[in-house]
């Protein structure tokens, strides 16, 4: 199973949507605090992310909790200042991807220590970044696609109709 890890968010909403894919996908969400935002069950339903309940997701105090808790993940990390891009790695049916907070990403101190793993999209100009869902989307359907869309439905169906038809 994938894993998407989010450092410190700060907006709910790319959370929930965040969240949201991750169900979709059958992949595991980390969130390591602090959180710009409450995970109680009222501000849950307020985003509305009656979803949630399905998430398979696990939270931690910081990063260090995040790293004593997963030994020997195989953590890639997505971030602007990268010199690789996204598609130029293999990502392992169970690795971890890491996404920082929207205001400032990964803290510098541990992108040197992993920068043989952090991977970027590619942007024109000086973008300063996209938005976080949208990153997390683009990587995570990247990793999916190398591995074959595991357990996903790889076919749609007409409600109404049949694909069938002349």
């Amino acid at each position: 199973m994938l894993n998407i890890v989010l450092l410190e968010p700060e907006i709910p909403a790319n959370t929930g949507n965040i969240g949201r894919t991750c169900v979709a996908t059958g992949t595991r969400l980390h969130l390591i605090e602090p959180l710009g935002f409450s995970l109680s069950e009222k501000a849950l339903k307020r985003a509305g992310m009656d979803y949630w309940k399905d998430l398979d997701v696990t939270t931690y105090i910081d990063y260090g909790e995040f790293l004593e808790k997963n030994p020997g993940a195989k953590i890639y990390m997505a971030t602007t200042k990268a010199r690789k891009v996204y598609t130029e790695v293999s990502y392992e049916d169970d690795c971890y991807i890491m996404f920082g907070k929207e205001s400032a990403g990964i803290q510098e101190e541990i992108l040197v220590e992993n920068q043989e793993n952090c991977v970027r999209i590619p942007m024109i100009g000086d973008i300063r970044s996209l938005n976080l869902g949208n990153s997390v989307a683009i990587v995570l359907y990247e990793a999916l696609r190398q591995n074959g869309f595991a357990g996903m439905n790889l076919e749609g169906n007409l409600h109404r109709l049949s694909w069938d038809q002349s």
